[in-house]
């Protein structure tokens, strides 16, 4: 299989740690959604990431649908999403909160980016940035709720770790000012407690505004 994306993307790289987590092999395509987005439409004709090729050369989009897929490749009792029930209910459900302070996030960089300074919105600038905090401190919330040992729906680490420590180490990297404004100490917690394994170590990349790598 070949992963495409670079991994200072949340999105990508939380499919790369699952696949690591997994022992599924993979190549990386280390392609930039800027300078190599002609190389990724022959693969997505949207020239987004994550995109996984199979070894069949068939291919998926979106990292929602990927993670399905590596689920399923997996079987039930390896799948890091539970598979039904009021725990699955509460990883959806924060995965989706992660999931939308990333989006953000990326909104707020591609404001500061690709717009002058007298024509960025600080009104949509500020909006963006009150939604992040909403949803980290949900986050934080739920993780101050925590016992000793556990992980955010149970004694096993899911799919809703990942992507949650994924986001938080993304925004961390591309908005520093906006997130050490307010420390989410039982969500660092967790966060530091992903970043640790291996398999989290081993896809760390150091990011680049888009702009650098366009």
């Amino acid at each position: 299989m070949m992963l495409i994306g670079m991994f200072d993307s949340p999105f990508v790289r939380r499919v790369a740690i699952s696949m690591k987590l997994f022992n599924i092999p993979f190549e990386h395509a280390n392609w930039s959604v800027g300078k190599d987005f002609a190389q990724i439409r022959k693969y997505n004709p949207l020239g987004r990431v994550p995109t996984l090729v199979l070894d069949d050369g068939a291919t998926l989009i979106e990292s929602a649908a990927i993670l399905d897929y590596l689920d399923e490749l997996a079987g039930p009792d390896r799948a890091l999403l539970p598979r039904a029930g009021a725990r699955r209910r509460a990883a959806l459900k924060l995965m989706a909160i992660a999931i939308g302070a990333a989006e953000k996030g990326v909104l707020m960089v591609y404001e500061r980016v690709f717009r002058a300074e007298p024509m960025r919105s600080e009104t949509w600038l500020n909006r963006c940035q009150t939604q992040v905090h909403g949803a980290l401190l949900e986050l934080d919330t739920h993780c101050a709720q925590l016992a000793a040992g556990e992980w955010l729906v149970g004694e096993h680490m899911t799919q809703a770790d990942i992507t949650a420590s994924c986001v938080f180490t993304f925004l961390c990297d591309a908005l520093p000012l906006t997130i050490e404004s307010a420390p989410y100490p039982n969500l660092r917690i967790l966060v530091a407690r992903c970043e640790a394994l291996p398999e989290f170590r081993s896809v760390k990349a150091e990011w680049f505004p888009p702009g650098e790598n366009a």
